[in-house]
């Protein structure tokens, strides 16, 4: 398959490439654009061959349930059972954003494999111009998970989704590096009490702040168990080489950088510039930011553990963060791309 390339511009009108892109999207083909999370790989959410692309093409297991990507509230209502009342106290704060909020499907509403037989969906309103304006003129609810290969680190540059599916779906926006780098927090208000199934870009206490107390699911699900969400039960965002989170001083940090060139093995370390300064070593160093703006962290995790691949590495090193506001899901994404691998001081 040739995939159709385009570049949004600041200048001119973008107008033609929203209507080629909606009309293949229609088709029931698969298009990526820019979120303001990550690139997100679209098709129309009530066409059962369409979603089936998504999954061949990024070669996704079929239990792993998609979210629905809307423009406007009232394309809900074809789909969308009832609306909890705390769920629209999280629309009316968090939308357009990187909120995904999990609700009761009407029966048969959608393509059975969105949802992956579950009697609920994942449904957000993007805050970006690209996938909003896209989504108006398809004028349909596009099911869209991050446009990469299932289980590597998720794209924030549409060089990223090129690398991994360029050749496999019909096409590809380029709207620029995505902001907040993080895939969105995914919150299950079907029941009486919201869950948190997947921290994201809105934090549990920026969240708390509106309905009051939620829980928090689990890192993942058994492997008999069916996902409620993206992300709950695969191995994701995982380079090539074996991750290791590294949680302790920067003498233990130098100690343990030590042991793998010693063994002359080239290694990888994905941490702060606080930290990477105070370390004597030979490896490919990817600088998160700092350690007082983990906002920084967020927006380059996925570019750093992707670069390692490039880098042709054996091992990787990462840096730890407190798990409270967008540590909790910086650290949920780390500990799913090391797999658990932990070594503490």
């Amino acid at each position: 398959m040739e995939t159709i390339h385009w570049e949004i511009s600041k200048q001119l009108s973008n107008q033609s490439i929203y209507q080629e892109a909606a009309k293949l999207l229609q088709k029931g083909e698969c298009v990526a654009f820019p979120t303001e999370t990550v690139y997100g790989l679209g098709a129309d959410a009530t066409n059962q061959a369409a979603i089936q692309k998504i999954y061949t093409a990024k070669g996704r297991p079929s239990d792993n349930p998609l979210i629905v990507h809307i423009a406007r509230r009232e394309q809900m209502d074809q789909f969308v059972e009832s609306y909890p009342p705390k769920a629209i106290q999280l629309m009316e704060k968090f939308w357009p954003g990187p909120l995904t909020l999990i609700l009761p499907l009407i029966k048969d509403s959608l393509a059975a494999n969105v949802s992956a037989g579950l009697s609920t969906v994942g449904v957000r309103m993007p805050e970006h111009p690209v996938s909003l304006d896209l989504i108006k003129t398809a004028n349909i609810p596009v099911a869209a998970p991050s446009a990469n290969r299932s289980g590597k680190p998720s794209p924030t540059t549409a060089a990223h989704v090129i690398e991994d599916l360029d050749g496999k779906i019909a096409g590809i926006i380029d709207g620029g590096p995505t902001g907040v780098g993080l895939e969105s927090t995914v919150i299950d208000c079907s029941q009486e009490t919201p869950v948190i199934l997947r921290p994201g870009g809105i934090t549990k206490e920026q969240i708390e702040r509106v309905i009051g107390p939620v829980k928090v699911a689990t890192n993942s699900t058994t492997e008999t168990e069916q996902p409620k969400a993206p992300g709950m039960k695969y191995t994701h965002y995982a380079p090539k080489a074996p991750v290791y989170l590294i949680e302790g001083s920067a003498k233990f940090w130098q100690s343990e950088i030590d042991k793998v060139e010693a063994a002359h093995k080239k290694l990888g370390i994905l941490a702060t510039k606080e930290l990477t300064s105070s370390l004597s070593t030979n490896a490919v160093i990817q600088t998160t930011g700092s350690t007082r703006a983990l906002e920084e962290v967020a927006t380059s995790l996925y570019n750093g553990l992707r670069a390692f691949d490039h880098a042709d590495v054996d091992v990787i090193f990462a840096e730890v963060y407190p798990e409270t506001e967008l540590g909790a899901a910086i650290m949920n994404r780390l500990e799913k791309a090391a797999g658990n691998r932990r070594i503490s001081e």
